[in-house]
């Protein structure tokens, strides 16, 4: 027993540097084409190039992403099927959904993170408001008045402006679901509705058209390379929310495999042509540990798990 006890240093090292010997499979909760899909490919194929074997992308999508992670949860854990993962069904969806068909924390565990974006605060010219600070005011002192167009009930961004009127000690508003942010951002500019969550990527052309008004970002600073944007921190000190996308492993997968995957990821993260790439979809480029980003999902689930239970909101 002593003898096969030394030998499992000797062999474990061995057994991590032979990963991966055949082909990896990123399963994308998804459609193709979607943001989600497109961040997937372009690091699939990075680390392909890198570990010498292929990165084949799996598009899993329904249940709002929830299908696509079941089955990542369900698979072998070797270090050949992955998932991607992102804030909503991971740090929202075990609040909204009474039936999920996995533990954030517990089925899966955290190999890294690839990327953030932020939302924006906009508004249609005419609103009797043109700062966060006059919005937060001018919804106070007319309850149950402000409307806000978002792509549906308990996501991203209706939580994250809840959390802005929790944060901005309390103002009430009307959330009205859409099916998309097209429609959305249409019926701001109609003036159906007074404002809007979407990412700043999509509400950009409309910023520069002057069909629309930026409040704020909900970058936790300003972007290094938008820096004249306003953050909503400025106004609601300490106020941020991100979304993120990054990697994750089914449960029970070897630490030494995680840790390679971790690297390999982040080396390819670091590259300036996927730098570039990511930056061109809106989104800010992220190497963190497994550690760093298994915290973050711990943390963002509880932050949500006290929004929906503050805002009363019943899980479907």
């Amino acid at each position: 027993m002593a003898a096969l006890t030394a030998a499992l240093p000797l062999t474990a090292p061995t057994w991590a540097d032979n990963y991966p010997n055949r082909p990896i499979t990123i399963i994308v909760p998804f459609p193709p084409g979607d943001g989600t899909d497109l961040v997937a490919r372009l690091i699939g194929a990075e680390i392909g190039a890198q570990l010498g074997q292929a990165v084949v992308i799996e598009n899993k999508p329904g249940a709002t992403g929830q299908l696509g992670l079941a089955m990542t949860a369900k698979a072998s854990p070797n270090g050949y099927t992955l998932g991607v993962a992102q804030v909503a069904n991971m740090a929202l969806a075990p609040s909204t959904y009474r039936n999920l068909p996995y533990h954030p924390l517990k089925d899966f565990v955290p190999v890294a993170m690839l990327s953030t974006n932020y939302l924006a605060v906009v508004t249609r010219p005419d609103a009797p408001f043109k700062t966060v600070s006059e919005m937060t005011q001018w919804a106070k002192a007319h309850p149950d008045t402000l409307t806000l167009g978002t792509t549906g009930t308990a996501g991203l961004q209706h939580l994250s402006f809840a959390l802005l009127a929790k944060e901005s000690n309390g103002f009430t508003f009307t959330n009205v679901p859409y099916k998309g942010n097209g429609a959305v951002m249409t019926d701001l500019v109609g003036g159906r509705i007074d404002v809007a969550f979407p990412s700043y990527t999509a509400a950009a052309p409309l910023i520069a058209s002057g069909q629309i008004r930026l409040l704020g970002i909900t970058n936790p600073g300003r972007d290094a390379r938008l820096k004249d944007l306003p953050t909503v921190g400025e106004s609601v000190p300490g106020y941020g929310a991100v979304g993120w996308y990054g990697i994750v492993a089914p449960a029970g997968t070897p630490p030494a495999i995680v840790k390679r995957l971790n690297a390999e990821i982040n080396r390819a993260t670091r590259q300036p042509r996927i730098q570039d790439a990511l930056h061109a979809m809106g989104l800010q480029p992220v190497t963190e540990s497994p550690e760093y980003f298994g915290q973050l999902i711990d943390a963002e689930s509880q932050k949500f798990a006290a929004l929906v239970k503050d805002i009363g909101y019943e899980p479907q």
